[in-house]
């Protein structure tokens, strides 16, 4: 029993932390056409210098892994941008009172926030395709992340968002 307990815990802590990513796509894309990708000229990511950087890194060794290497006249460009936003506590205790019968009664009902309200960027990748300035293809991750968080915990998670995004590029039909 004591083991599944700690089991549950351990599900709940690491699905807190999960990157999630949806998808969307033109049905009618060719991907195979997309051999060689650049990124836009004026990008902004909305991320600071470095963990642009970091981000611009990942991006760069997952695509070339996948065989797509950078160019300087290329097939689509990728457009990155992110926002940042406060999470609200989900869980909240409801105290009331309150009368019934013949009385006539009144109600007050005090909600009491649990637990505190965390930080979560959405990064948003658009591939455009560069002869008919067409978006084809759109991934949205969702994470929680610490502005307090050291280089190497930030690297490491840029790389798992970069890693979750593309593990459905190309996607399959």
């Amino acid at each position: 029993m004591k083991n599944a307990v700690l089991l549950i815990v351990f599900l709940l802590l690491v699905a807190c932390g999960a990157v999630r990513v949806n998808y969307d796509y033109a049905s009618e894309t060719n991907f195979s056409r997309y051999t060689t990708y650049n990124y836009y000229p004026d990008l902004d990511t909305g991320l600071s210098e470095l963990d642009s950087k970091r981000l611009l890194r990942a991006v760069d060794s997952v695509l070339q892994a996948k065989g797509i290497p950078m160019a300087e006249n290329p097939d689509f460009f990728i457009n990155i941008h992110s926002v940042s936003y406060r999470n609200n506590p989900n869980s909240t205790v409801g105290v009331g009172m309150g009368g019934t019968g013949r009385n006539v009664g009144g109600g007050v009902a005090v909600g009491i926030p649990l637990g505190n309200s965390n930080m979560s960027r959405d990064i948003i990748f658009d591939f455009v395709d560069v002869q008919t300035d067409a978006l084809f293809w759109q991934a949205v991750s969702s994470s929680n992340f610490s502005d307090n968080a050291s280089p190497s915990t930030r690297e490491r998670l840029l790389r798992d968002v970069v890693l979750k995004v593309f593990s459905k590029y190309p996607p399959e039909k």
